[in-house]
């Protein structure tokens, strides 16, 4: 409870990004857009932004694996401008070359 009354008083939400071996939560402010969410990572992945690969916890759980969750239309490629939701699981795509 404590956690969820720092955050709501501070305007900030979580987001996750996904590795093959590591889960991270990431937080920025209400209403910031996936760029934004990517300059959070680093400002390389910002620069490079091509676009974010965006699915939510629940509807991962519902689904039970990512594969399941691309077979059900459930995997959404979002531009700059989205809005990050809370808890939403995001895999920025960016060149950074």
């Amino acid at each position: 409870r404590l956690a969820r009354q720092a955050f709501a008083a501070l305007d900030a939400i979580p987001f996750f990004t996904v590795g093959e071996d590591e889960v991270r939560a990431w937080t920025i402010h209400r209403g910031d857009s996936a760029l934004q969410a990517a300059h959070r990572i680093h400002s390389d992945i910002a620069k490079g932004f091509v676009r974010a690969e965006v699915f939510g916890y629940d509807e991962l759980l519902a689904a039970g694996d990512e594969k399941a969750l691309k077979a059900a239309g459930k995997f959404r490629l979002e531009g700059k401008e989205y809005v990050v939701k809370d808890g939403d699981i995001v895999h920025i795509r960016a060149n950074t070359r």
